[in-house]
């Protein structure tokens, strides 16, 4: 389950731009990178509402930008030349592979990427995780990175994470469960996913998105509640 180096929409690892923002980023492989999760003093977290559009091709050189930050780069490991980016991204924006890419923006601002995908589009993920959890039908998978260095350390990822579990259970009426690997060297991904709700379920090695990390991975989970019978 190699993070990023995949296809840029593989199931993804909440590698947002890692410890940056308590955030995420990463090509849609699943294992997350979320970014830092500390709120830097006198930095206060960014206002206004957060959309999800589909990223187009007059996008590609500002992922490009963001891609090439070392906040992104750290944990994305990503190639940011135009042609490794159309290379990555090109077929899923073109509906030729599964799962999604969108940019996310904050008051109308683009600020970042977000992946999601479900896990059984891409059986090699699942059977890698296989020898640590069994991943269920339907189950989806994030990834994202908060791109714009003046956007990190504000508290914008946990923000960007409860938005995007949102949007998971509308877009995917049948999903119960997101399901996000994160390299344990990234302590602010997996920090972020908790803050919103998300539980570590399981921890196991899988092929890191940088090399210079180790294996290990922490799984975190979170569930689609149930609806309540009242009398």
């Amino acid at each position: 389950m190699a993070e990023h180096p995949a296809p840029a929409d593989a199931p993804a690892a909440v590698d947002a731009t890692a410890a940056a923002d308590a955030g995420t980023s990463g090509d849609a492989t699943p294992g997350a990178t979320t970014p830092g999760e500390s709120t830097t003093p006198g930095r206060a977290t960014p206002h206004g509402a957060i959309a999800f559009r589909p990223l187009t091709p007059a996008d590609l050189p500002m992922l490009a930008g963001w891609l090439a930050e070392p906040h992104v780069r750290r944990w994305w490991n990503h190639e940011t030349s135009p042609e490794a980016v159309q290379r990555d991204f090109g077929p899923t924006m073109r509906g030729e592979e599964p799962g999604e890419d969108l940019v996310v923006s904050v008051g109308g601002t683009p600020a970042g990427l977000l992946q999601r995908a479900r896990w059984h589009d891409f059986p090699e993920y699942v059977e890698e995780i296989a020898p640590i959890m069994a991943i269920p039908a339907g189950a989806v998978t994030i990834d994202y990175l908060i791109g714009p260095p003046e956007l990190t350390g504000r508290g914008l990822g946990p923000r960007i994470l409860a938005a995007a579990v949102t949007g998971v259970w509308q877009r995917y009426p049948d999903a119960t469960a997101i399901i996000v690997p994160v390299c344990a060297a990234n302590r602010a991904s997996w920090r972020a996913l908790e803050k919103v709700g998300f539980r570590r379920v399981a921890s196991g090695d899988l092929a890191p998105d940088n090399p210079v990390d180790p294996p290990r991975h922490h799984v975190h989970r979170i569930d689609r509640e149930e609806p309540r019978c009242h009398p």
